[in-house]
């Protein structure tokens, strides 16, 4: 199981919200080139970097701070956050990401996500699926669709899609601990490899995800626990081991 530090930028600075709120912001760095190396030092070894302005405003805001952090580090990074047109994914994979996660306009339009498989290969394309009671929000988590979560993945899988991102919005930025059963069925009714997300904040939430592995669980992202100190990188890194 890979473990995924997460970046989420915002007016180029490294911040962290609660359950997507832009109103409940703290600010953790001004340099996250540096919160970048700094996981990498730890052991990381894949990051998770997320343009908040980027999934607001429905375009990439952060591109500056995105290359810094590629020409920083030497292990892969995926970028999610706006992602909505051809052009913003090529975009991001040419400042350095390794792989681009789109959402919003891949519930929008099947035949987008067509496209990029198309074009990059489904080894760059990361579908994310942010859902709330079980249905899709879209629009930087603003928006809740009527799509279920679980159909969507569904789709996706057999367009060709491989990875997704998978976040419970109601546990996001609590450290309540994952949601394990959501995030089984994700996996297992969907055929997806599944890297989950929201609410891992203790080394007993990475073991409980890594006993879900074999249904298709294949990583966690750790945002906020990292940050305020609940847990630190090897030991998550360590349980993603045990």
């Amino acid at each position: 199981m890979i473990i995924y530090p997460a970046i989420d930028l915002k007016d180029g600075q490294c911040v962290r919200l609660v359950q997507g709120r832009a109103d409940a912001k703290t600010v953790y760095s001004n340099t996250p080139a540096q919160v970048a190396a700094s996981f990498e030092k730890l052991g990381a070894g894949y990051l998770h970097v997320v343009d908040l302005d980027g999934a607001f405003t429905g375009s990439p805001q952060n591109a500056a701070a995105i290359e810094a952090i590629a020409a920083g580090i030497n292990i892969p990074f995926q970028v999610g956050g706006g992602l909505r047109s051809i052009d913003d994914v090529q975009r991001v994979l040419k400042l350095g990401a390794a792989r681009a996660i789109v959402g919003t306009r891949a519930v929008k339009s099947s035949a987008f996500v067509k496209e990029l498989l198309d074009r990059f290969g489904p080894d760059k394309i990361v579908l994310g699926i942010d859902a709330r009671e079980g249905m899709v929000a879209v629009e930087g988590w603003v928006e809740t669709s009527a799509l279920s979560a679980l159909e969507f993945g569904y789709s996706m899988k057999s367009m060709g899609v491989i990875t997704c991102v998978f976040t419970d919005i109601s546990r996001d930025g609590l450290m309540t601990g994952p949601n394990l059963e959501s995030t089984r069925q994700m996996a297992e009714k969907t055929g997806l490899e599944i890297i989950a997300s929201g609410g891992v904040s203790s080394p007993q939430n990475i073991r409980d995800l890594k006993a879900i592995e074999p249904f298709g669980v294949v990583g966690a992202i750790i945002g906020k626990a990292l940050y305020d100190g609940k847990i630190n990188l090897p030991e998550a890194l360590q349980a993603a081991e045990d």
